[in-house]
């Protein structure tokens, strides 16, 4: 078949990128057709909180991306939309993560498929976004009418996509792992590269920091004096995009800054293994999700996990099997991790991880995305 994904990718950076890359990978190992078509530009400077948007690790080799969409020019959507309708690809796959790219996708798609042959498929992380705004609705309504079929990667992006249409054909895949960021190394090789001590103990808060992931949360449930006296200390791995000065402040108060790594910068791919492989837990301290990716990226360096019980997180972390669910509560957050740490339960949860983790395979989505699409 012949498969054009829209959306973010190298030279942009993140999640997102990371997702969409590997996704394509696939399809291609499994003899496809391929390419991806990205940005020129994705977000106008001011509307994006954080330092750069841009990646530093090299390109991948072996992808096909080309920068064509500029999200806020409609000319060019229509240039575009014309384009990939002369592709005339099997399958046109749209990412779909904010209201924001709705007009600019949803354009696009609806002129891809007048060839009468192109089915577009959205896979959606969310259908309504974490930090909403005024136009989140109308945006979302005009995309989802341009879309032939779904593929969500969990329950709540399946509910939230019944306030918009209920008739479309969607299935539901897991979040697959995010195996891109390379082997596991010792605790020693990885705690080495971040200039900690590998004797220690350590619990890891990873990824971009926003108000909805609920690091204060974590930072509080990190003062109770169980933890201090297990001598537990704390990993802050990802970029502010909000103000840091807040969370500073709130581990002088806490009296915990001398407990606390900060790594306040984006992880370059190539150094995420080091962070996962020092960690002895992973703390998703969530106010509210869909999905989430380092999840799965805990998945594949097989460190056990501690999510809050939001969204689709208890989807993927079997409770007492590979980790903890637990409430959206800094008591309930401090008692999983004693839990953890004092009843030394890291040997327990890692050979479930290493069974659990098998059933998150890319053939798996890109075997529903094909399906659907039939």
């Amino acid at each position: 078949m012949k498969i054009v994904l829209l959306g973010t990718a190298w030279p942009y950076r993140g999640g997102l990128a990371s997702f969409n890359e590997r996704l394509i990978q696939e399809f291609s190992v499994q003899g496809h057709e391929t390419q991806i078509i990205t940005f020129t530009l994705q977000y106008p400077s001011i509307l994006f909180p954080g330092k750069t948007q841009y990646s530093e690790s090299p390109a991948p080799v072996d992808i096909n991306i080309r920068r064509k969409v500029n999200s806020v020019n409609p000319f060019n959507w229509r240039m575009v939309g014309k384009e990939i309708k002369e592709i005339a690809p099997d399958i046109l796959i749209i990412k779909y993560w904010m209201p924001f790219m709705a007009p600019c996708f949803g354009t696009i798609a609806s002129i891809a498929k007048t060839n009468k042959k192109t089915k577009v498929i959205c896979i959606a992380d969310n259908i309504i976004p974490h930090e909403q705004k005024f136009y989140d609705r109308s945006f979302t309504r005009f995309f989802i009418k341009n879309v032939d079929a779904f593929v969500v990667m969990s329950d709540s992006v399946l509910k939230d996509l019944a306030q918009f249409n209920r008739s479309k054909l969607r299935a539901k895949n897991p979040h697959p792992l995010f195996d891109n960021f390379g082997e596991r190394v010792s605790k020693e090789v990885a705690c080495s590269k971040l200039k900690l001590d590998a004797s220690k103990k350590y619990i890891l808060f990873f990824g971009f920091i926003r108000a909805y992931k609920g690091l204060d949360l974590l930072l509080k449930a990190f003062a109770n004096q169980r933890l201090k006296e297990l001598g537990i200390e704390l990993i802050i791995a990802g970029e502010y995009y909000e103000d840091e000065k807040p969370y500073t402040q709130l581990m002088r108060d806490l009296q915990i800054t001398d407990r606390v790594h900060s790594f306040p910068k984006f992880i370059a791919d190539e150094e995420v293994k080091n962070y996962f492989c020092t960690a002895d837990i992973v703390v998703q301290p969530y106010k509210h999700a869909t999905q989430s990716g380092v999840t799965q990226i805990a998945y594949h360096f097989e460190v056990p996990m501690i999510v809050t019980n939001v969204g689709g997180l208890s989807e993927l972390v079997a409770d007492q099997q590979v980790g903890y669910v637990v409430d959206v509560d800094v008591n309930k957050i401090a008692d999983a991790i004693f839990d953890f740490f004092s009843a030394d339960k890291k040997e327990f949860f890692l050979s479930n991880l290493r069974e659990e983790k098998k059933r998150f395979g890319w053939d798996r989505m890109v075997k529903t995305i094909i399906d659907v699409a039939k």
